[in-house]
Parts: C-alpha cells; sequence; structure tokens
C-alpha cells in the first residue's frame, strides 16, 4: 500500500467551481429574505393593530368612566358641601352645559341650602351608546335618594341619563346631559 496517495485518486467527484454552486444558492437565500419581511411586514401590521385596539378601549373606558363620575356628582349634593359639590360639578364640564350651569348654580345652591337637602346619587348601569370624532354619548341608570329636612328620606327615583363627554386633552369633560324616558 502506498503510503502517500494523490488526492485526485481519494476525490472521485470532482467539485464545480464557485460559480457553478453559486447559482443555485442565491435564489434560496432571496426566497428566505422575501419571506423573513413578509413575517416581519405581517407582525408588525397585526401588533399596530393590537395597540391601536388597545387605545380605541381605553378611550371608550375613559369615556364611560368620566360619564359615571359626572352622574354621581350630579346626583350626589348636600346642603352642608353645597358649594364644593358645584364646584366639583364646574370642573368636570366644558363648553355650553358649563356656562349654563355656572350661571344657575347659585339660586340651586340657595335652595339645597335652604331646603337642606341632601341627595345620594348611585349609578347601577352606564354603557357606551355612540362615538363620533372626539364626543361619546354615555347612556346611564341612576338611582337617587334624597332627604329634606322636613321630610326623612323617601324611595329611591330611577332615572336614565345620556351624557355627552368630549375628548378634552389627556382627559374627558361632561359636554351635555339629557334626562330619557
Amino acid at each position: 500500500m502506498a503510503e502517500h496517495a494523490d488526492p485526485e485518486q481519494l476525490d472521485p467527484v470532482p467539485k464545480p467551481p464557485l460559480r457553478q454552486r453559486l447559482p443555485r444558492v442565491a435564489p434560496v437565500v432571496a426566497v428566505g429574505l422575501a419571506l423573513v419581511a413578509v413575517v416581519g411586514a405581517l407582525v408588525g401590521w397585526l401588533g399596530f393593530r393590537a395597540h391601536q385596539a388597545q387605545q380605541e378601549q381605553a378611550l371608550r373606558s375613559l369615556y364611560v368612566q368620566t360619564a359615571r363620575q359626572a352622574a354621581l356628582n350630579l346626583t350626589t349634593i348636600s346642603y352642608t358641601e353645597a358649594d364644593a359639590d358645584i364646584r366639583r360639578i364646574l370642573d368636570s364640564t366644558t363648553g355650553a352645559f358649563r356656562d349654563d350651569f355656572q350661571r344657575r348654580s347659585e339660586p340651586f345652591v340657595a335652595v339645597v341650602k335652604q331646603a337642606r337637602s341632601k341627595s345620594e346619587g348611585n349609578v347601577t348601569e352606564a354603557g357606551l351608546e355612540s362615538v363620533n370624532g372626539d364626543v361619546a354619548q354615555v347612556l346611564l341608570a341612576v338611582s337617587v335618594r334624597t332627604s329634606l329636612a322636613e321630610a326623612p328620606a323617601g324611595p329611591p327615583r330611577n332615572w336614565r341619563m345620556r351624557i355627552s363627554v368630549a375628548k378634552d386633552g389627556a382627559g374627558a369633560r361632561i359636554s351635555n346631559i339629557q334626562f330619557v324616558s
């Protein structure tokens, strides 16, 4: 046996030159890169849609929570805290509704104090009715128990309200209130 074999005899199949091997690899690499780009774009789009859906849900929750708090503020008023109660309502409102409420608030406070009235509201249900741009309509069912100095508290009264909530910077404010039957 020969100690040193000829390298050509050990490798019976000759390797094709690099130029011939490269054309077979190039299409595979191109298809792989295209697949990576498509999958990356799809993941990016799905992530964007998920983020957008989360922001929309947060905005809907903001509208409903703002309307709930406004309904409580409007229905929970005590003659001992009437000025602060009215200030709290004014701080959560905007536009023509705020101007109208502010104009009528002084006589309202006088009547509440004179009658020594206390009312306590409770929101029993609330739901988003519609959203149009930066304004939402929220429907609420409210139960209100009222007592006067001369009379004990009667049975609760149930009201339904439609509250318009307008986006205001990072928060939201009440722009209108309607009682619905």
